[in-house]
């Protein structure tokens, strides 16, 4: 049940943005746009209140509470910045908006946006490793929990990654080639 859930929630992510989106630029309804765009937590509400039915039903505690865990953290912290991505891109392309706004290559301004991003992963790892904890004391001795501690582990190696690229980032920033410069200069030429 809990997978057909997680697949659910995320196939309904997928079309109340689609959706939220098509009313905001195309219909030229921002307004309902938006609301329907705030329907999105109501997903994660769902799942987080389904799987503690689950495991307060009896279920035993697996791999399946982990990822739901898991993807409740993922839409907190990665949720806004997947929209605002996916916003930009529908605005663009279908609305005439601007050309959405690329990452910095180099420099401390690249070296700024991976600690950013880093953030949000280490803040999804964090809600992810605190939604895990509250379901190994709401099992309890009554259960095995091994699969969540599992996924608790996991999430330390994705902040432990995240927060390596970002030091690799700031430790040996990314130059242009031929330049030390922190922006890539455009080249020109001079009459011979």
């Amino acid at each position: 049940m809990i997978v057909t859930l997680i697949i659910v929630c995320e196939v309904g992510f997928w079309v109340l943005l689609a959706g939220g989106l098509s009313l905001r630029y195309l219909a030229k309804m921002p307004r309902t746009g938006a609301a329907v765009l705030l329907l999105e937590p109501v997903l994660e509400l769902v799942m987080l209140v389904a799987t503690a039915i689950d495991l307060r039903n009896g279920a035993q505690a697996d791999w399946k509470h982990g990822l739901a865990a898991v993807y409740i953290g993922y839409s907190v912290g990665l949720g806004h910045s997947t929209i605002k991505w996916v916003d930009q891109r529908f605005a663009h392309r279908f609305a005439g908006g601007p050309p959405p706004v690329k990452p910095p290559k180099y420099g401390t301004a690249r070296a700024v946006h991976e600690w950013k991003t880093a953030g949000r992963w280490v803040l999804a790892s964090v809600v992810a490793m605190g939604l895990l904890q509250a379901a190994i004391w709401y099992v309890g001795d009554s259960g095995d929990i091994s699969s969540l501690r599992g996924w608790q582990t996991k999430m330390y190696f994705v902040i432990g990654i995240n927060l390596a690229i970002a030091a690799s980032y700031t430790i040996w920033p990314k130059q242009p080639k031929g330049g030390t410069g922190s922006e890539e200069r455009p080249r020109t030429y001079e009459k011979l």
